[in-house]
Formats: C-alpha cells, sequence, structure tokens
C-alpha cells in the first residue's frame, strides 16, 4: 500500500482566520480517530493576498487510497461531499466564502537532507 496526500489549498477572507483554523482543527480530531490516518501539517501564508484573504495549505497523509476512500466514502456521490458520518468531507466542510481546492497526490520522490 502507497500512502496519499490530501492536500488542499483553502483562501479564507480577512477576518475568518479564526473561522477557518478551527474547521480545519475539528476535521483533524475526526480524522485522528479514522483507521489510516497518518498524520496532517497546516501551512498559513506569510503574506495576505491583494484583497486581504490569507491562503492556507492542509496536507493529510492517509495510509493508502482505500483508507482515504473510507473516510470519505460516500462523500463522492453526495452533493454536499457529506461522508456516512455526517461531516462534510473533501473540502467542503468550510463556511462559504472560504474556497477550498482540493487535491489528492502520491509521493513519486522524497529527498532529505
Amino acid at each position: 500500500m502507497q500512502q496519499i496526500s490530501v492536500i488542499n489549498t483553502i483562501t479564507v477572507p480577512e477576518g475568518m482566520e479564526a473561522q477557518a483554523e478551527g474547521v480545519r482543527a475539528d476535521y483533524v480530531r475526526y480524522f485522528q480517530q479514522q483507521d489510516g490516518f497518518v498524520g496532517s501539517t497546516f501551512y498559513k501564508s506569510l503574506d495576505r493576498e491583494a484583497d486581504g484573504s490569507l491562503r492556507y495549505v492542509n496536507v493529510v497523509v492517509w495510509a493508502s487510497y482505500a483508507h482515504f476512500e473510507r473516510v470519505v466514502n460516500k462523500g463522492f456521490q453526495d452533493a454536499n461531499g457529506e461522508n456516512s458520518d455526517g461531516l462534510r468531507v473533501l473540502g467542503r466542510g468550510f463556511p462559504a466564502p472560504i474556497v477550498v481546492s482540493p487535491g489528492r497526490y502520491s509521493v513519486l520522490e522524497e529527498s532529505v537532507g
């Protein structure tokens, strides 16, 4: 089994940073209880966009694509991205006008110091 990384870029309007960070923390707590969750890293831009928004990058690592699929399960088919636990997954749990751009990636190469 090959680990996968779900990498979301999140654009957060000025003044909504605490709310976005709270939503992300809630999801990580949920993911930590799920089989196959490896870890998560959350990045915050050092620079604001021209409109005052901030960009975040959230990386969630799963033991395999199958583990990821089990957590999001029906989220792929549900219009709101809701899984069988009633959570809006696939980046859809953030309130508007926060914009999430999700992506799923596998590691091709990893270099360390």
